[in-house]
């Protein structure tokens, strides 16, 4: 199995960044206020844009109906916060995805574990054994997803410049068959109409909660956020609650909630709406999945700790 450093193999790149970057601190610059800062044309369509393309990528290499891996591999991708790794991405080989990938969702799961599980179906694949076809259709989506500029829109520090647009909204949408969505009812609220309900809906109270009984991928968190940043409001000072039937869209949101930076207090879970006691439910497996990686995280300490005592002590007897 190929093993990762996950930075490792762009060090030389990030050092070099990192010098130019304080070339470019040291100069005189005017700094404008957020409300006219300008991504590369309209952040939504470029998410359509984006996901158009990985669409296209994924059917054309022939993946196969199993949806949740390209847009796993796009939610994957959104954790990157250096728009350079993209250089580094189109060198991988198809069999170098998959521990990256694996290695990409062991990191979130270290610091959300509530979250990633709620997205477990997005990246549940990577812990199977894809065939060298679906491999080959990841690479073409990470190419497709790359070109077309998803690290622009993903890679920046700012939240709120990532809060400006939901890139997994319209890859969801998009790989579901047009059937299929109506079956289902599924048609997320568009960002133009999210956004205006937050501005109406919103008075800008510390320690609300916003709730969103039927979130999809999260487009009203969004919103919210997006308008908490410009309005130099903290989203970390307010409560995140939200559900939905839909594991896929569900787990979208848990995504973007760790995208969209929206603070540890974020509760996102699968169920209906209506269901007795949803949010109870969802507390109490959230406080227990927590549990659970604080205990796994403080027995891999001890283990490490004890070979380390272990070697101090072969050391001494040589």
């Amino acid at each position: 199995m190929v093993q990762f450093d996950l930075f490792g193999e762009v060090e030389k790149k990030l050092e070099t960044r990192a010098e130019q970057r304080k070339t470019e601190a040291a100069k005189p610059r005017l700094v404008a206020h957020r409300k006219v800062y300008a991504a590369p044309g309209d952040p939504n369509q470029h998410a359509f844009s984006i996901a158009e393309n990985v669409i296209d990528a994924w059917h054309s290499h022939y993946g196969g109906s199993r949806m949740e891996i390209p847009l796993g591999t796009v939610a994957a991708l959104s954790f990157f916060r250096e728009p350079l790794v993209g250089d580094w991405l189109r060198t991988l080989e198809p069999s170098q995805f998959l521990p990256l990938l694996r290695e990409i969702w062991g990191v979130q799961w270290y610091h959300r574990p509530d979250l990633i599980e709620c997205a477990r179906p997005l990246h549940d694949w990577v812990e199977e054994e894809p065939d060298d076809q679906q491999l080959r259709a990841v690479q073409a989506v990470v190419h497709a997803a790359v070109n077309t500029g998803l690290l622009d829109l993903t890679g920046h520090n700012d939240p709120y410049i990532r809060t400006g647009a939901d890139i997994l909204s319209p890859l969801l949408t998009g790989l579901r068959h047009k059937s299929d969505k109506r079956w289902r009812g599924e048609y997320h609220t568009p960002p133009c109409v999210s956004d205006l309900m937050a501005r109406i809906l919103f008075d800008g109270d510390r320690g609300l909660s916003i709730r969103e009984p039927a979130i999809g991928s999260g487009g009203m968190f969004r919103s919210v956020a997006h308008l908490l940043h410009e309005l130099n409001l903290n989203p970390y000072d307010y409560t995140w609650i939200g559900n939905d039937i839909d594991r896929l869209s569900a787990a979208c949101a848990a995504v973007n909630a760790i995208y969209w930076d929206l603070g540890p207090q974020v509760a996102i879970w699968c169920g209906n709406t209506f269901e007795a006691n949803g949010l109870t439910k969802a507390l109490a497996e959230r406080t227990a999945i927590i549990e659970h990686r604080n205990n796994t995280v403080g027995g891999a300490r001890m283990v490490a700790l004890i070979r380390h005592v272990d070697r101090l002590l072969e050391g001494v007897a040589a």
